[in-house]
Order: structure tokens, then sequence, then C-alpha cells
């Protein structure tokens, strides 16, 4: 088999473009030439790999990973990864980071003078079951300024990477919160061309994932490809 009929290149029509003149920092970083197809080798589709044994059962709750309980809204996020047919995908590695309650990223380069939780690191990890499920404990993240342009700020959201077998299996999106009045202001979310691509992005309140007085449910999933394919690439 071709190699590239195991990896195709195209990116679907959901996709933002890499150039958004409203998201500034594109204006910088995006092609100004057309992409160059590089030939894929058995390097980039059979490495690396990560070791499935490596990754604890705890990685998932982000809530637990200090010596005290983190500060913020604890909720529960979960899901399916599913292909274009809507199969399940599992054994898939699934990576989260985000901001803290506060709005601030446990990260050297976040100057946002809002405070720090010493016991929320602000990244998890999981693999998907055999159903292709996932399912994090973590805490709602706050809203923050980005200096995009006058008086930005980015919605409440949780960055999201999917890792397959190898390097070009690896898929990085957004999960955004229902309802968030930041959505018409934000251009990385508009940066998605098609509206309904744009509300694949929304996570679903899910009460029967809710657990009475200890954590609200959301439920996000995740169409790696196809019509009904999550936006990545953001």
């Amino acid at each position: 088999m071709n190699p590239e009929d195991l990896y195709p290149r195209e990116s679907s029509q959901v996709d933002p473009p890499y150039l958004h003149s409203a998201y500034m920092s594109t204006r910088t970083r995006a092609p100004r030439e057309a992409l160059i197809a590089i030939p894929q080798t058995v390097s980039e589709l059979t490495g690396p790999v990560f070791g499935h044994a490596s990754v604890r059962a705890s990685d998932a709750d982000l809530t637990a990973q200090g010596l005290a309980p983190s500060l913020g809204e604890r909720i529960i996020v979960h899901g399916r990864v599913l292909d274009e047919r809507g199969k399940p995908v599992p054994h898939t590695l699934v990576e989260v980071w985000q901001a803290n309650a506060a709005g601030r990223y446990r990260h050297a380069v976040d100057r946002h003078d809002a405070p720090l939780d010493p016991h929320f690191t602000g990244a998890g990890r999981c693999i998907t079951d055999a159903d292709g499920r996932y399912r994090f404990v973590t805490i709602k993240p706050g809203a923050y300024p980005w200096g995009n342009h006058h008086n930005a700020w980015r919605p409440a959201h949780i960055h999201f990477s999917l890792f397959g077998p190898c390097f070009l299996t690896r898929l990085v999106t957004q999960m955004y919160f229902p309802g968030d009045p930041l959505f018409p202001f934000d251009p990385i979310f508009n940066s998605v061309p098609d509206a309904a691509a744009r509300e694949r992005m929304i996570a679903k309140f899910d009460l029967d994932a809710t657990k009475p007085d200890w954590a609200l449910g959301f439920c996000y999933d995740i169409v790696l490809r196809g019509p009904q394919a999550t936006p990545m690439e953001m």
C-alpha cells in the first residue's frame, strides 16, 4: 500500500486556515508559498511510539496531582474518539493541558497576574479504552487576556492532543464550554470557517456524567476525519 494512502495529508474543510488575519500571530507564521509534500517514509509511519505502561490511571485526574485538592470548580470531561465511520478508535493517547480556574497556565511565559494554584499542573493524559472512551477529572479553566486585540480574552477552553502510532497521527484541537459569551469575540474559535464545525468544538453538559455534590459532567466526542470531523490544528 502506498504510504500516502495510510495517512493522507489533505485537510478537511472544517480545519482553520493557516492565515486568519484576525488571529494576529498567523500573519507572521503562515506559509507564504504553496506547501511541499514530503514523501512519507518508514520513519514517519512507524515511530516514535509511546509506552502505554507509563500512562497511569492517576494521570487522568488533574485535581489530585498536588499535596492538596486543586482550587476551582471540579468537572468531569469524557467522550469518545471516533473515526469517519463513527467507529471507536481504541488505545489512543489523549493528552490535555489548560489554564487554572483563574485563567493562568503553569508556564514560565504566562505573565497574567492571576494567581497560580501550586496544586494544579494543568496537564493530564489517558488512553482510550476498547470503545474509544476517555475520561478526565479537572478544574473548569478561567478566561484570560491574550493581547491579540484591544480587550481580547480567550473563552474558557481545554487543549486536546491525540497521538496515534506515529508522528503523522498527532492531532491537536480545543474544547470549549457551552454558552460562553466570549465566542463572538475570539479569532481562534472563529478561524474555523464553518459554523456547524465550530459547534462541534463545544462540549455538551451531561447530567448523567455529573456526580451529585461533587462535579459537573461534560461530554466531548472527537471525530478524527470525514464530514463530521472535529476541527484540528488550532
